[in-house]
């Protein structure tokens, strides 16, 4: 597991961590009916989908270090365009904002999560990670960076697998918090959450916004190689 790998891949990873949508999420179903097991649920599927995507990432991006072949080509014009895609994303993120003292509410569909079954806490961690198409694109971003990298074999797994811890800290890090710091934890996750949905604007314009110049300027420098 080479450090270039690995420093190619934190940025990405950081960014799907603090997005704030899983981080409320899974605030909202530690705090409802059956927490624990409801948060342990979510983590999973979480975990799970995101590997998922990054192991279709893996074998369509397997070829990207040969800078020749039709991996890497994919793997560049895919970073342009979702580049300027999450560039797009991010504008019209910030001209939909709320304006003077408008309060930023939550989503929608975090309205009944006080007492989501046990099935759909699995969905909504798998749809939260790996059906996004933002971590999509940065999971795919990130495992060429890793290919480009020249990491393959084991490598390529290790580095894949601390991608997903660091992407996922934020979701394990509040289960952890849940189990382990009783009432206490749960008054911090609850300002946690509070403070995502007061700021979701501006963290997530700010996320959309330097990962699309960083994947973009990515596309461009392998295309001029």
């Amino acid at each position: 597991m080479s450090s270039e790998a690995m420093g190619a891949v934190l940025p990405a990873a950081l960014a799907i961590a603090l997005s704030p949508f899983p981080v409320i999420g899974i605030v909202l179903v530690l705090s409802g009916a059956h927490g624990r097991r409801n948060g342990l649920l979510f983590a999973v599927g979480w975990l799970a989908a995101l590997a998922v995507a990054a192991a279709l990432a893996a074998l369509l991006l397997g070829g990207a270090d040969d800078p020749d072949s039709p991996s890497s080509a994919v793997a560049d014009w895919g970073r342009v365009l979702a580049g300027a895609a999450l560039l797009v994303l991010g504008v019209r993120t910030w001209c939909k904002r709320p304006r003077g003292g408008e309060r930023a509410e939550p989503p929608r569909w975090t309205a009944s999560l006080d007492d989501v079954t046990a099935g759909r806490a699995l969905l909504l961690g798998a749809l939260l990670s790996g059906a996004n198409p933002k971590n999509l694109v940065l999971t795919a971003s990130a495992v060429a960076s890793i290919v480009e990298a020249g990491a393959h074999g084991g490598g390529l797994v290790a580095t894949v697998v601390v991608f997903l811890l660091v992407a996922s800290c934020t979701v394990l890090g509040a289960v952890g918090v849940h189990l382990f710091a009783g009432r206490r934890g749960a008054a911090f996750l609850d300002g946690v959450g509070q403070f995502m949905v007061d700021n979701s604007t501006v963290i997530t314009v700010i996320v959309l916004l330097l990962l699309g110049a960083g994947v973009l300027g990515g596309g461009l420098s392998g295309l001029s190689r």
